[in-house]
């Protein structure tokens, strides 16, 4: 499944070996696309050990066998949807990281601030004219790098299907398989889909990564043909046995299924559709209370998060039953409020919600947005309460830190007051992971204007007074949280066209250069390219230049690139050139060249990529290769795909970069996942040790 797991990766500057789990093809997110899967307890001084063991096997999953993480993926029978009894015994891998760093954070949320497709659209360019301006300098030229789809239809689509029916290496496939669904193909006047056609055919594989790869690129692909395969599949039907050769579906597809649903809904804006969609996904829900593992309920819940209906849903057929945004989120917290069903699937209801609530606002009436507002924000609430959500469990509670923040806004009143005074009440809770995902929910709520404008400035006023004490007076990581949400905070506001005050600019700047630990540079440094004051350019440059740890100075490139100032360009390029065996250095400063517009990075990385030996390397240039997106790596990359004098896991990283390169979507296909997602509640499925999950695929 496209997954080239990095078989070592750093984590805050220390090792984390994940095993001997060979060249798969996706990464973990987090630092260095580094970021363990599982939850788990916290308590009060730091992180405790995460719940684990696992249960079942606690080892990698065979080829073909259908067990995976969490032991035997198929089920002795019973029940719509699989098998098992009661709340699944699931409690994440046993693993003693500290999850609650800034950079686990970043890492899963970063897609939506660079926005590196889309910058790269209409963006200044080196080397593209030759004369000099008077002042010395050069001019720069904006054009757009990202191929055209008759370039993709033309050299690259045609190359991923013979490949295909030539290739049996597990990544190479999976690798062709994950590009074809992201870049998309042309459905005749029929709705038939060749690619679908192609992937319905790779469900029968023998071997079980090819046949969840084949299940989630039909999500991808987001062909609305594809309906009635994706439902039999996640409800275990007779259309969906057959699709699989197997009189059982394994859990394992039925979830990447049902992540399907979300993304197929998510891409198609037909209100039949999506009623179809959200109607499957509401009748699932209930089914998956008692399966032996929580990925299938996991991946109902966050795509029902995927596809809000119209908030005034027009009508559909004389006898069709119509569901609303908030018939969605209704069930859903009565799903959250029962606590016999399991933990990690109400842990990702908030963000569900919170999505859906944000979409239900963009189309309906004050009145009705405040209405539902109303209904909602008490579930989301009460797992923050000092006293009655103490006895909640700790992935809920950091959940709805989370969610709080894409409800509120920054009014003086009522229920947003109580909920900026629950994310600042929040300092004091005992669990370390609430009170850092406290202070970017209440960073996003505060950027969000109210309807009184003077409520609204002293809504603002509070919560910058409060960033500014916890950047400068913080302990335990919380002044490196704070200066990222100053930095989320000052960058919603430059969206709306607004400035963020003065005093938190300085108070920013203060830290930056105060800065000595590593996490302090590299938090403060991305907390200052999210501010977009290319007054920190000099101080950024300063740092890259006497930075040595790499982890820290990839995040100082990285702020420089958000800033975007040209004078950053060579020294970056530098960085570049001196990591090829430093793939978290190498990813970041990579990505910093595509924000910056330097059209010569695409061509360095093709090279080092057809050179790289080590599965690290090859993850991090395929990564920052698809990010820059640039249309002159394509020929590259084509000819490294048909080179048989390459490794397979090389020519299969060549795959995933024509993928990116080539994607239909400005954003990552599964950024919309990723957003906000409570990342301390992941399944096998959703974000794995083993590099298998929706948001580990490159």
């Amino acid at each position: 499944m496209q997954k080239f797991l990095l078989a070592s990766t750093l984590v805050m500057g220390g090792a984390l070996l994940v095993g001997d789990l060979g060249a798969h093809g996706g990464t973990y997110r987090g630092p260095g696309d580094t970021v363990p899967p599982g939850a788990g307890g916290d308590s009060g001084g730091g992180e405790a050990p995460l719940t684990g063991p696992i249960p079942g096997t606690g080892t990698s999953p065979t080829p073909g066998t259908g067990v995976g993480p969490l032991g035997p993926t198929t089920s002795p029978g019973g029940g719509p949807l699989g098998t098992g009894s009661g709340t699944s015994t699931y409690t994440g891998p046993e693993l003693t990281t500290d999850l609650s760093q800034w950079s686990f954070w970043w890492e899963f949320n970063k897609d939506g601030f660079l926005n590196l497709r889309e910058a790269l659209d209409e963006r200044v360019v080196t080397g593209e004219i030759g004369y000099w301006l008077g002042d010395g300098m050069k001019s720069q030229a904006r054009t757009s790098v990202r191929p055209s789809r008759a370039q993709v239809e033309e050299d690259v689509v045609p190359v991923l299907l013979a490949t295909l029916e030539q290739e049996t290496n597990k990544d190479i496939v999976t690798g062709c398989l994950i590009a074809l669904a992201k870049i998309g193909d042309r459905v005749d006047e029929s709705g038939t889909s060749q690619f679908q056609e192609t992937f319905t055919g790779f469900l029968t594989h023998a071997n079980q990564e090819i046949r969840e790869t084949a299940a989630i690129a039909l999500g991808i692909l987001a062909n609305p043909s594809s309906l009635d395969l994706l439902e039999a599949l996640v409800f275990n039907r007779e259309l969906g046995q057959r699709a699989v050769a197997s009189n059982e579906v394994d859990l394992r597809t039925r979830a990447y299924a049902a992540y399907g649903l979300g993304l197929v809904g998510a891409r198609n804006d037909d209100p039949e559709i999506r009623q179809r969609i959200v109607t499957a996904l509401l009748e699932a829900l209930p089914m998956t209370h008692g399966l032996s593992t929580p990925d299938v309920g996991v991946a109902v819940v966050s795509s029902l998060g995927l596809v809000p209906l119209d908030a005034v849903p027009a009508p559909l057929e004389a006898d069709a039953a119509v569901i609303t945004i908030p018939q969605q989120i209704e069930a859903l917290l009565e799903y959250f409020e029962n606590p016999s069903h399991d933990r990690f699937v109400r842990a990702h209801v908030p963000t569900a919600v919170g999505r859906l609530f944000t979409a239900y606002e963009a189309g309906a009436s004050e009145e009705d947005t405040a209405q539902l507002k109303a209904q909602l924000a008490p579930a989301l609430l009460l797992p923050l309460d000092p006293k009655r959500g103490r006895y909640l469990e700790s992935e809920v509670r950091m959940a709805s830190a989370l969610a709080l923040g894409l409800i509120g806004d920054a009014d003086d009143e009522d229920l947003d007051g109580e909920i900026r005074d629950a994310l600042i009440g929040a300092a004091d809770d005992p669990l370390r992971q609430v009170r850092k995902f406290a202070l970017i929910g209440l960073a996003k709520s505060a950027a969000r204007p109210g309807q009184d404008e003077a409520q609204s400035a002293r809504g603002r006023s509070e919560t910058v007074d409060y960033l500014i004490r916890n950047m400068e007076r913080g302990r335990s990581g919380v002044e490196r949280w704070a200066g990222i949400a100053a930095g989320v905070y000052a960058f919603q506001l430059n969206v709306a066209g607004e400035s963020a005050p003065s005093a938190l600019y300085s108070s920013l700047s203060e830290q930056l250069q105060k800065a000595k630990a590593v996490d302090d540079i590299g938090a403060f440094s991305v907390a200052a390219g999210l501010f977009g004051n290319k007054q920190l350019v000099e101080e950024l440059l300063e740092r890259l230049e006497k930075t040595g740890q790499d982890e820290a100075r990839g995040y100082v490139a990285l702020g420089l690139g958000m800033l975007d100032d040209r004078r950053a360009i060579e020294p970056i390029q530098n960085v570049v050139e001196q990591s090829e065996y430093r793939p978290t250095l190498l990813k970041q400063a990579a990505t910093a060249l595509g924000l910056l517009g330097d059209r010569e990075a695409s061509r360095s990385l093709v090279a080092m990529l057809g050179e790289a030996q080590g599965l690290a390397t090859q993850a991090a240039l395929a990564s920052a290769l698809g990010q820059i997106g640039d249309r002159d790596s394509i020929d590259m990359l084509v000819e490294m795909l048909g080179d048989e004098t390459l490794t397979d896991t090389a020519r299969g990283f060549a795959a995933v970069a024509l993928g990116l390169v080539a994607e239909k979507e400005l954003l990552p296909w599964n950024e919309k996942l990723s957003r906000d997602v409570n990342y301390r509640a992941a399944t096998p499925t959703l974000n794995s040790t083993a590099g298998t999950g929706v948001l580990n695929l490159l």
